[in-house]
């Protein structure tokens, strides 16, 4: 194992406003693979727009297990989680325009 190496759960806002958690070693990267069609089968229906939020790990075990957590809540914990980690709902709010 490479020295050094971060592991990231991260959360991705969805064209139709849906949130989807994910795990990677790259944000950025992930992020584009999801954007072209080739992520997760969600990601392939629900097109994300935006990276909402990303925290990096030591060790890939943590990162996956907040992936799950995250996956496991409501809509209304998922949005109570991301309000703790200091976004505001209008960040997640799509503009109808």
């Amino acid at each position: 194992m490479e020295a050094n190496k971060l592991f990231y759960f991260y959360v991705l806002l969805c064209d139709d406003g849906s949130f989807y958690g994910g795990f990677t070693t790259d944000v950025s990267k992930r992020f584009q693979t999801h954007r072209s069609g080739k992520g997760a089968k969600y990601t392939k229906v629900h097109r994300p727009v935006s990276v909402l939020y990303s925290e990096a790990f030591t060790e890939k075990r943590a990162a996956l297990q907040a992936e799950y957590r995250f996956k496991h809540q409501s809509r209304q914990q998922k949005e109570r989680f991301l309000q703790t980690q200091g976004l505001k709902p209008r960040q997640w709010r799509l503009s109808s325009n």
